[in-house]
């Protein structure tokens, strides 16, 4: 193990802090410093969950190379009959208190169609039932976290179970990480939503893409309050494209706090690059002002 020198990304630690995951920060340390993945649970004390929680919280922050294999569709997805239904409610003991749970979360009494779609799930998708319960509540959660009390459609946990498959999210603890990391953007978006004092409605999905991207950057809030203030003062109100182009810019600068953003205007002899970022504020204007008369 590599005991003289060690250099982490800031972007990495923020990560890590915002995570909350002590367990991910120690195995993040760990392998930084030479470990052997193999021997991480002796190495670390850890038990088996409390090591494979840690390693899905990382790979959910993206800090760790190693991927759960992802779900490959080899085809069609299989067309299940009302049989195949009976049949797993009848004999399959996993699926019955799937059933049953799903029936609890949703608050009413699923169709055979909508049994087959589950079923698909366990059988294609190749979900654990446990797995599928804990989507299903997820679903629900992120409904009622965007002001909804109406229940998630059968269509809505659809896709999220194609999407938890194709990220190799098919265990407990896969999936808690997943919904912790989850959790977290959520909060960190409501707080951005705050600061860009949009108030009454929720972010449009083009604008949900520019706030994560820029919390992924690694931004904290006094950046991007700083950002928010000079898109406004230039343009007259929040223009994302602009505000992205401004972010953009300091994240290629490796700018990511409101410190090193002034600290670095304050600094002599780097009037170029305040010119530079000028020149694309002034592209963005005079872009923005064309598809305006345009349109």
């Amino acid at each position: 193990m590599n005991t003289l020198e060690l250099t982490l990304p800031l972007t990495d630690v923020q990560k890590l802090l915002a995570s909350g995951s002590a367990d991910g920060a120690l195995l993040y340390l760990y392998l930084k410093c030479g470990g052997d993945p193999a021997a991480a649970i002796p190495n670390l004390g850890l038990n088996q969950t409390r090591h494979s929680c840690a390693s899905a919280a990382l790979r959910q922050l993206g800090l760790c190379q190693e991927h759960s294999p992802k779900f490959m569709p080899t085809g069609e997805r299989p067309n299940y009959t009302e049989q195949d239904v009976t049949r797993a409610l009848s004999k399959d003991h996993e699926f019955q208190m799937l059933q049953g749970e799903v029936q609890r979360v949703l608050g009413r009494v699923l169709s055979t169609e909508e049994l087959k779609i589950f079923l698909s799930f366990q059988h294609y998708l190749g979900l654990p039932a446990e797995v599928v319960q804990l989507l299903v509540n997820y679903c629900k959660e992120r409904c009622r976290r965007r002001g909804s009390n109406r229940n998630p459609s059968i269509r809505m946990i659809e896709k999220e179970a194609y999407a938890w498959a194709e990220q190799g999210i098919d265990t407990m603890e896969e999936a808690a990480a997943f919904i912790q990391s989850r959790n977290l953007m959520d909060s960190r978006l409501a707080r951005l939503t705050r600061l860009l004092q949009i108030s009454g409605r929720n972010l449009t999905p083009a604008e949900e893409r520019y706030a994560a991207s820029w919390l992924s950057m690694g931004f904290d809030e006094e950046a991007l309050n700083l950002a928010y203030q000079k898109t406004c003062l230039n343009t007259g109100g929040l223009k994302w494209p602009y505000m992205n182009k401004i972010l953009l810019s300091w994240h290629q600068q490796n700018l990511h706090t409101g410190q090193e953003v002034q600290e670095k205007d304050r600094k002599p002899g780097v009037s170029a690059g305040v010119r530079t970022l000028d020149e694309e504020e002034r592209e963005a204007i005079a872009r923005m002002l064309r598809e305006q008369q345009e349109g």
